[in-house]
């Protein structure tokens, strides 16, 4: 099965190239290795939020912008395989291709698929989200998903995906499960919806919250702990087709 390792961190806004160079040349690296694709999103929309969001996620500061990321593993053996073999290649080495970010503050962990819809494209806007969820709630969280992410690909999404922890990592500053005040007997969820363009994003979310069809489906999670942005892509390797 897919493996997906997500990240989430907080870049100094003025690093903006820096960083894209870093994350090309960490991506060519891990492709070297196994690893099926990358994508790295540069945060444009991101709001604050009230209980939790990204930049709180992070302990961003006013002057960082919020990258949301994910790699695409074949399996987790290759997975495995492929990290164990990147910390050697100096593309990877943190002094030869410093990182331009606090790179105590990162989030990061490891996923395996419950949904996927459409294909991705060049380029285009992404949604990202991570959500709390019970564990015994999957198969009631995999139901949602069918419903819902449809109605995404109706109003112009182009790719759906929804993700489960498998591995989620405690960190010292920041973590997944801090990211969404996961409770001891809650999961993570890690997901992304990738549309054309911005603005057909802006105006197919518009149409999914006027969409009567929502309020039919019992939704198994506290949305409140929900965090979500929107994500320009500024590394995709290799280039989808």
């Amino acid at each position: 099965m897919t493996s997906i390792t997500g990240f989430i961190a907080a870049v100094p806004t003025a690093n903006r190239d820096a960083f894209i160079r870093h994350a090309a040349l960490a991506a060519e690296a891990f492709l070297d290795h196994g690893l099926s694709a990358a994508v790295e999103g540069w945060g444009e929309d991101v709001p604050p939020g009230k209980v939790t969001s990204f930049p709180q996620s992070v302990l961003a500061e006013p002057e960082e912008s919020i990258v949301f990321s994910f790699y695409s593993w074949p399996d987790k053996a290759t997975m495995d395989k492929g990290f164990q073999a990147a910390m050697s290649d100096p593309r990877v080495d943190p002094e030869k291709n410093p990182m331009p970010f606090d790179g105590k503050r990162v989030i990061w962990g490891n996923f395996e698929p419950v949904l996927e819809l459409g294909a991705q494209q060049p380029g285009g806007f992404f949604d990202g989200y991570v959500i709390a969820i019970p564990r015994d709630a999957r198969e009631a969280f995999a139901s949602f998903a069918r419903n819902c992410d449809p109605i995404f690909m109706e109003h112009g999404a182009v790719w759906c995906v929804e993700t489960w922890e498998t591995d989620l990592p405690e960190g010292e500053l920041t973590d997944f499960r801090r990211a969404v005040a996961a409770k001891p007997d809650e999961a993570v969820v890690f997901s992304w919806v990738q549309w054309p363009d911005r603005a057909a994003r802006d105006a197919g979310n518009a149409r999914i919250f006027e969409d009567p069809r929502f309020g039919e489906f019992e939704c198994p999670f506290d949305m409140t702990r929900m965090i979500y942005g929107g994500f320009a892509p500024v590394v995709q390797a290799p280039a989808p087709a």
